[in-house]
């Protein structure tokens, strides 16, 4: 069974874990959350009812209740989490993953995250080796509305956006749940049938041709700006009006224009390791906000959002936490903020792609994978080869390593999800960028 992971578990269903994995899940869980009632959701894929079955069996074997919210995004089982002070709770889903994938993400009281350092490892253990003894008194399946107190909670963010032409691409994905009672339905909306064998495109918009639908839609209809959606709806990404993917990263500095210009608000912003070095020169330009790197993944950045009081980050992923979300992420809350920003600059005579290129100064590699079985030695490599060349201003050594030079810095580490290393530069020309990545190319030829 190899469905367990850094963040959650999750891998082809009946090939990395199979039904009777997941009764044993369940009924191991609630020991793991020390709770007697557990709220659990769900998305569209086609194994889902069935893995559905198969938890709630386990979870009420154990002795304990399931509070059943049927078909939902999985910000909306965060928001159920804490809202109505569950200590427990599952979204299956396997997020941005092929058709042929699902898993569980599991979270604590207050919608805290469940990874694999904090209780997804003794999970997998008693998985292998625990013995099922049912409980005297069994637990009950019973069914909660939480869709609609999410939606009016959303609602809350919105603000008058209607002098934007928008597009949004909904990936046959659990966006579709809600989209049109929360961003409404003046917008141009592709793929917004729910069918979890993904007929138009993966639910993943990191990938290039995944977003080729909206930027054609958004270019031929002369919109100002077009969004699109993951699987479970806990991302959200953007193209601008000339139908450029914009770097998910640039939007944390977005968000500083409603948190710190319009609310006036104080705090702490979270950024993964990944982040442009513009993020953070932009936001203290700005606002003197202080910017705090971290490593990539909700199980980590919830919990430090938490930690050090941060008023809200993001990731190179598209993952966008909020305080007032109980320091988790929400692809739909950030849409209705960011859409909120851009309109105001649209009234002020400001593009969407004008904006971002206030903010993107340098020019970043994007993210870059790497075959490697030796991800150790790889990393020492590249590491070790520019810091012999040239001398580093900073240096982090969590996640991989961030390596920082005067004009150019990089992050190179091992995946936590894939069998690959990442790479990502940034530098102040396209020409010491592209000279950089050469050079690397050249060091990790010899661990290919």
């Amino acid at each position: 069974m190899g469905a367990f992971h850094a963040y959650d578990i999750r891998g082809i269903y009946n090939r990395d874990f199979s039904k009777e994995d997941v009764y044993k899940m369940g009924f191991f869980l609630p020991a793991i959350l020390k709770t007697d009632r557990i709220l659990v959701g769900r998305d569209v894929r086609v194994s889902s009812p069935e893995i559905f079955e198969a938890l709630t069996q386990g979870i009420t074997d154990a002795g304990c209740d399931v509070f059943d919210i049927g078909l939902s995004t999985t910000p909306m089982v965060y928001y159920g989490t804490f809202k109505y002070g569950f200590k427990g709770s599952v979204q299956i889903t396997a997020s941005h993953n092929p058709r042929e994938y699902n898993g569980l993400k599991v979270s604590r009281e207050n919608a805290a995250p469940v990874g694999y350092d904090t209780g997804l490892k003794e999970l997998e253990e008693l998985v292998k080796n625990g013995k099922v003894e049912l409980a005297i008194i069994k637990g009950e399946v019973k069914e909660l509305n939480v869709k609609d107190d999410y939606i009016a909670f959303l609602r809350r963010c919105r603000t008058d956006y209607s002098n934007l032409k928008i597009a949004a691409d909904l990936s046959n994905g659990m966006a579709a749940l809600i989209a049109e009672d929360v961003l409404g339905t003046d917008i141009h909306y592709l793929f917004k049938e729910l069918d979890g064998t993904f007929p138009n495109h993966e639910a993943n918009p990191l990938v290039r041709e995944n977003v080729a639908a909206l930027k054609r839609t958004v270019v031929e209809n002369s919109y100002d700006i077009g969004l699109i959606f993951d699987g479970d709806a806990d991302r959200v990404m953007f193209v601008d009006e000339k139908g450029q993917f914009i770097s998910p990263d640039l939007m944390i500095a977005v968000l500083g224009h409603y948190f710190f210009e319009e609310k006036g608000q104080k705090g702490v912003v979270l950024q993964d390791i990944r982040g442009s070095k513009a993020v953070g020169e932009y936001l203290a330009k700005n606002w003197n906000a202080e910017v705090f790197t971290w490593r990539v993944g909700r199980a980590f950045a919830a919990p430090k959002l938490r930690e050090i009081d941060g008023l809200f980050g993001g990731e190179l992923a598209g993952h966008y936490y909020f305080k007032d979300f109980s320091y988790s992420d929400s692809g739909m809350m950030a849409a209705l903020i960011l859409l909120g920003i851009f309109a105001r600059m649209k009234s002020d005579g400001v593009s969407v792609s004008q904006l971002i290129a206030r903010i993107a100064v340098y020019k970043n590699s994007g993210e870059i994978n790497y075959k490697i079985e030796d991800k150790t030695g790889a990393m020492k490599a590249v590491c070790d080869y520019f810091k012999s060349v040239e001398k580093p201003t900073g240096a982090m050594d969590f996640d991989g390593y961030r390596i920082e030079f005067p004009e150019w810095w990089f992050n190179i580490r091992p995946s936590n999800t894939e069998p690959c290393l990442r790479f990502i530069a940034e530098a102040k020309t396209e020409e010491m960028l592209a000279e950089k990545l050469e050079q690397v190319n050249e060091i990790l030829k010899q661990f290919s």
